[in-house]
């Protein structure tokens, strides 16, 4: 199986030519193919910083969402710009800053928008290399179910499920963990974790003093 770099969720080089958007190489040629799949007229879409740790809004209480109207489709487009611009397979709300049970994503087979999702079945076990937008730059071997099954909603407040194993699974497993506050880190060892935070803090503080 061709190894994929799983960065909440980054496509390793050269993902999209095994995809459906195959032959796409910049953010605007794939935000024309996201509104083709869409099929939807084109609307302004805006490129959001990413949210890095330690933002306090990647461990905040998101908002059930009980309204599914324009200003959901729009924040839902934000999330695809965005996240194709990274560029990622997906991307949850708080990582912009918005604290709403929301996330969007596209493994290379289409894209697709969980609203309020839940897992409600895990199975197997898969070790894969695994990091985050959120947490830059950074990869560690990680092992969680290889099979998922969310359930939620789509944009006009259909029920909707998705399931897969590998690397869909695990997919659905990290943009969820993203709506309850947690973060890749939290699956390492405690001396993994400990040493992870201490180079995150030391990469934040480098960043501020403007060091390379």
């Amino acid at each position: 199986m061709e190894r994929y770099f799983f960065r909440c969720c980054r496509f390793a080089a050269g993902r999209w030519g095994h995809g459906s958007a195959d032959g796409l190489a910049d953010s605007d040629g794939i935000a024309q193919y996201l509104r083709s799949l869409l099929a939807v007229p084109s609307r302004s879409m805006a490129i959001f910083p990413i949210r890095i740790y330690p933002d306090p809004v990647l461990r905040s209480e998101v908002e059930k969402i009980d309204v599914f109207d324009e200003d959901l489709r729009r924040l839902a487009d934000d999330l695809f710009e965005t996240m194709y611009d990274a560029p990622g397979v997906g991307l949850a709300a708080p990582q912009i800053g918005i604290a709403k049970r929301l996330f969007v994503a596209d493994i290379g087979e289409g894209p697709f928008v969980m609203v309020n999702p839940e897992i409600v079945e895990t199975s197997g076990e898969w070790t894969f290399e695994e990091g985050c937008l959120s947490v830059p730059d950074r990869f560690w071997e990680i092992s969680r179910p290889s099979f998922a099954r969310a359930t939620g909603f789509d944009l006009d407040g259909n029920a909707i499920e998705y399931s897969g194993d590998e690397l869909m699974g695990r997919v659905l497993q990290h943009e969820i963990d993203h709506l309850s506050g947690g973060l890749v880190i939290e699956r390492l060892s405690k001396a993994e974790r400990k040493q992870a935070i201490a180079e995150l803090r030391e990469a934040v503080a480098d960043d501020r003093l403007g060091r390379p």
